[in-house]
Formats: C-alpha cells, sequence, structure tokens
C-alpha cells in the first residue's frame, strides 16, 4: 500500500463536503458558541468562513513561510472581534478543538471516499496535524501524544458537548443562508444531508437536522457514489480549491 501524508489528505476537495459538521462540532462548544451567536456577521456570511478556514489549512500544508504568516494573521484578525465573557480566540485549549476537529473530520470523509490508511501512514497524518493548532499559538504538547490518547479526547469533548436555542439559531443560519451566490444554495440541500449524515445521532438529534431511513438512505448512496467516482477524477480537479485558494493568496 502506497504510504500518505497529510498533503495528500489536505489537497483533496472532497474534504469540503465535511466543513459543516467540522463547524457544527465547534459550535457545541458552549465557549465558541455563544460568541459566534453574540456576532451574527461571522455567521451570516458561512462561504467566507469556510473560504478563510480552507485558506488557513492549505497555506499551513502547502504554503510558503510568507503565506502562513499571512494566513494566521489573517485567522487572528478575524477572531480579534468573536469575543464574549467565556471564549478568547487565544485559549489553548480551544486552538486544540477547532484543530481536533478539523483532524477528525477530514480523516473520517477521506476514509468514507478512499479507504483506511494504514498504520504507519495513519499515525504520520496524525503528528502532522498539529500545525494547525500550533500556528496559532497552540503549545504542542497539548496535541495528544497518539492517536489513542486523542481518542480518549475526542470522546470526553464529546460527552461535554452542549447545543442550546442561541447555537442552534447559528447552525440555522450557515445551513440555510438567506444570501450568498446562486450556485451556494443551489448545493445547500446536499450540504446539509452531508453534515446531517456526518454528525452523531445525539448531535443531529441535538440541533434539530431532521433525519429518518430515507434521509440515512440518500446519505449512504452520497458516499457511496463518491467513493467510487471521486478517486478517478483528474487530480487537477480534485485539487482545484487548494491551488485556487493558494493562487489568490500570493
Amino acid at each position: 500500500m502506497k504510504p500518505v501524508a497529510l498533503t495528500d489528505i489536505g489537497a483533496e476537495a472532497v474534504l469540503l463536503a465535511g466543513g459543516g459538521r467540522a463547524i457544527l462540532l465547534q459550535l457545541a462548544k458552549p465557549a465558541v458558541g455563544h460568541a459566534v451567536a453574540e456576532h451574527s456577521n461571522f455567521a451570516a456570511d458561512p462561504l467566507r468562513r469556510l473560504r478563510n478556514t480552507l485558506t488557513y489549512v492549505y497555506a499551513l500544508v502547502f504554503g510558503t513561510p510568507t503565506q502562513v504568516a499571512a494566513v494566521t494573521a489573517m485567522v487572528q484578525r478575524a477572531h480579534a472581534p468573536v469575543r464574549s465573557a467565556s471564549y478568547d480566540a487565544s485559549d489553548a485549549g480551544l486552538q486544540l478543538w477547532v484543530a481536533a476537529t478539523l483532524y477528525e473530520t477530514a480523516t473520517t470523509l477521506h476514509e468514507r471516499v478512499f479507504g483506511p490508511l494504514d498504520e504507519a501512514s495513519a499515525d504520520r497524518v496524525y503528528r502532522d496535524y498539529a500545525v494547525v493548532g500550533t500556528a496559532l499559538g497552540m503549545p504542542a504538547e497539548l496535541w495528544p501524544a497518539d492517536r489513542e490518547a486523542f481518542g480518549r479526547y475526542w470522546r470526553e469533548q464529546l460527552a461535554g458537548l452542549e447545543v442550546d436555542d442561541r447555537v442552534r439559531a447559528v447552525s440555522v443560519q450557515l445551513l440555510r443562508p438567506a444570501s450568498g451566490p446562486l450556485w451556494m444554495r443551489a448545493l445547500m440541500p446536499m450540504a446539509r444531508l452531508a453534515t446531517a449524515g456526518l454528525l452523531s445521532p445525539p448531535l443531529r438529534e441535538a440541533y434539530a437536522l431532521p433525519w429518518d431511513d430515507r434521509r440515512q438512505r440518500r446519505f449512504d448512496r452520497l458516499m457511496d457514489v463518491t467513493a467510487r467516482v471521486y478517486p478517478r477524477l483528474p487530480a487537477r480537479l480534485r485539487h482545484w480549491p487548494k491551488n485556487h485558494l493558494l493562487k489568490r493568496l500570493g
């Protein structure tokens, strides 16, 4: 089996399908969700948030030192006005949580589409993913020591997530945007299906996302078709978002 690195996983456009899941996981941490709820502009432009998050991750994995410095400053500026009594973007624990949601979502989707990684590749990707948090100041030692430790951390964090009416209202703005390009709104039904399908049943219920056997079958078909078709697409298509956003970054 060919070894897989973070650069192999991080370039794949299919990871965009997990964007909604990662954001809802982040919001379910009360300190994050309540801060976002108090800043409606933060949630009113989900396309900009997705673009900035992708640019940040792409630059960390593939960019030059100048690009890394640029995206780090960009994210810090974006986070500066999003504060509450319990939220501080420089909080290392929250930086760890955000990085963890991106790692866990990316590897979950990659496995659904490409199959499981071999142990050595999985360990390598896990170690390298720490850069998503450390670039913003998270101490490197805060990243759990290995995948087993990460699994314990992840289960503990999931048990403490909480979705109240304020956070649920933000999720509606994100998944049912009232504005934005026509193409984006046309894709939102599929994005909502993917988001709900990738979430755990308890979080799906907490966010009041409708789910039944029919939706489960549609989600399973979507994942099955994606796994059959997507890996066969040319790399220039699969990697287009990464190449496009890095080119825009300069």
